[in-house]
C-alpha cells in the first residue's frame, strides 16, 4: 500500500483530512472497473498482477460491504467494447489503442495485455468480480467505452438524482480510469475521495503512486478503506443521535 510520505505534503494532506466530512444520505461509493478483465488472472485480458488484483478485490469489498451497511449508495461502473456489424472492434477507433495492437506492444509492463480482445460485450470479462456482487440496491452502469465513468453514460444523472454530493472511488487504473473519474467528479463540485488500497494500475507501481499523489495533492482526499468507513459511520453515528442540548 502507498504510504503517506510517499504521497508527499503530508502538512497539506493532514489539514485537508481534518475538513473532511462524509454524509452517508449524500455520498456514493463508484467502483470504477472493477470486472474479471482486471482483477481475474484465470482470464483477464488487461490483468494487474495477481498479488495486487487480490488485496484490491479485498479492500474494495470491504468498501462496498461497509458502505452498504451505512446506507450509503454503491454503483459499479464497468467498461464494455461491442464488436460492431462489420466485424471492427469499437475500441480501434482510437488511434493510440491501434498503435498499441498494430505494434504488438502490452500496456501492461509485466505480461500481456489485449485491447482489440478486452472486455468485448458479453464476454466473462465484463462481469464484475463476485466479491462485490453487485447487490440488489447497487446500481450498474455498463455503457463505459473509454476512460471516463461519465461520458455518454448515466452516471451523473444517478448521482444527481439521489443527490450525492461526495462520491468514493476505488477500483481499476488508478492512473487512467479512477484519475480520470477524480478529475471529472472534481469538474462537477463533488467532494473526491478515493480508497488508496481499493485501487491498483496495471501500467506499474510508478503509475500507481502517480494517480494517488495527483489526487491527494490536487483534487480530493486518499484515505484508506477503513478510515473512510469510520468518516461515513462518525456521521451517521451523529445523524442518528439527532439534536442535543
Amino acid at each position: 500500500m502507498t504510504t503517506g510520505e510517499e504521497l508527499g505534503r503530508e502538512d497539506f494532506r493532514r489539514a485537508l483530512r481534518s475538513q473532511l466530512v462524509l454524509d452517508p444520505a449524500t455520498t456514493a461509493v463508484v467502483t470504477v472497473d472493477c470486472h474479471r478483465g482486471h482483477l481475474d488472472p484465470g482470464i483477464a485480458t488487461m490483468p494487474v498482477p495477481p498479488q495486487r488484483a487480490r488485496k484490491v478485490v479485498d479492500a474494495a469489498g470491504r468498501l462496498v460491504r461497509g458502505a452498504r451497511a451505512r446506507g450509503v449508495q454503491v454503483v459499479h461502473v464497468v467498461l464494455q467494447t461491442r464488436l460492431l456489424a462489420d466485424g471492427r472492434v469499437e475500441s480501434m477507433a482510437n488511434p493510440f489503442w491501434r498503435a498499441v495492437e498494430q505494434t504488438r506492444q502490452s500496456l501492461t509492463p509485466d505480461g500481456p495485455s489485449t485491447v482489440r480482445g478486452h472486455n468485448l460485450e458479453g464476454s466473462p470479462q465484463t462481469q464484475l468480480v463476485p466479491e462485490l456482487g453487485p447487490e440488489p440496491t447497487d446500481l450498474l452502469v455498463t455503457t463505459k467505452r473509454r476512460l471516463s465513468i461519465f461520458r455518454d453514460t448515466d452516471l451523473e444523472l444517478l448521482l444527481r438524482g439521489r443527490g450525492a454530493t461526495s462520491v468514493v472511488l476505488c477500483g481499476i487504473n488508478t492512473n487512467t480510469c479512477v484519475l480520470c473519474a477524480a478529475f471529472e467528479a472534481f469538474n462537477r463540485d463533488l467532494r473526491v475521495v478515493v480508497a488508496e488500497d481499493a485501487v491498483a494500475s496495471m501500467y506499474g507501481e510508478d503509475l500507481h503512486r502517480f494517480g494517488l499523489a495527483t489526487v491527494a495533492r490536487c483534487l480530493g482526499w486518499v484515505l484508506p478503506v477503513d478510515e473512510i468507513l469510520d468518516v461515513l459511520g462518525a456521521a451517521r453515528s451523529a445523524s442518528l443521535a439527532g439534536p442535543t442540548g
